[in-house]
């Protein structure tokens, strides 16, 4: 049995953007089939500029996500979400007998690295599993771990907004390109809700896009945490050469790219 963890980006995105691409192109084909001899009007000037400017931004965007696809590709050459998988990983260290959360796991990988790492330790992953991913689900999650070879680890259904878990339930926490898919005004109200769930002592390490448009003020807010006695608190650039490049995070869109992790 073979692991399956998917793409963040997905190949159908790709084929979709070059059938529009095709469609834009063969409807002004047609069209000048159609206006052969006879004198274009300015609606006609107009249609056949909306028609290339469609397929032009279809194709870039086909270019776009299939070579996103293909960078994020467990199995491609350059294996960008395996690499944060595991990189990720590294930051969470589990007492024997210790619990860890990871909330959107997706496909389960940071769950099963994880569990992998830590394993005198139990890992819960947790997703809403939503149409927006039909890659993901929970079946898929212990497909994953039973080929994986991975028995401490679990999964069940869980929203990042509300956690259903008592306050300091786990031992460490994590999370990787989540929370700026979930549509909020506050989403340092959603890092709130995860490190609620964290026992005393306990690390976290949550990976996203955390730009001052998405969070607010980051700084101001592990500065925050410190004031409430966390420890160790860091925001870790992921785009300065940790996991990826500048230039590499600006054309796949993770620019932005930020670790938050600690001590609680």
């Amino acid at each position: 049995m073979k692991t399956k963890y998917g793409n963040w980006m997905p190949v159908e995105y790709g084929i979709a953007a070059s059938a529009l691409a095709g469609a834009c192109l063969g409807a002004d084909i047609v069209l000048r089939i159609k206006e052969r001899g006879q004198d274009k009007t300015i609606l006609s000037h107009c249609a056949h500029a909306a028609l290339l400017t469609g397929a032009a931004v279809s194709a870039a965007g086909a270019a776009y996500c299939f070579t996103a696809h293909s960078k994020f590709s467990y199995n491609g050459d350059r294996q960008l979400a395996r690499q944060v998988t595991e990189g990720l990983a590294q930051y969470i260290d589990l007492p024997n007998g210790g619990l860890a959360l990871d909330v959107g796991c997706g496909s389960g990988a940071l769950a099963i690295e994880c569990a992998k790492r830590n394993p005198s330790a139990t890992v819960l992953g947790v997703d809403t599993w939503g149409p927006q991913y039909l890659a993901y689900s929970k079946k898929v999650c212990e497909r994953n771990a039973e080929a994986e070879g991975v028995t401490n680890v679990r999964f069940e259904k869980g929203n990042a907004l509300h956690l259903e878990y008592p306050d300091e339930t786990f031992d460490a926490v994590m999370s990787n390109y989540v929370y700026h898919n979930i549509p909020s005004d506050d989403r340092q109200a959603i890092l709130r809700e995860t490190l609620r769930v964290l026992k005393k002592g306990g690390t976290f390490a949550i990976h996203d896009l955390m730009s001052e448009k998405r969070y607010g003020d980051m700084e101001l807010f592990a500065q925050l945490l410190r004031d409430e006695g966390y420890e160790r608190v860091e925001l870790i650039d992921t785009t300065d050469g940790m996991f990826m490049d500048r230039r590499e995070a600006a054309m796949l869109m993770l620019k932005g790219s930020v670790l938050l992790t600690g001590t609680k």
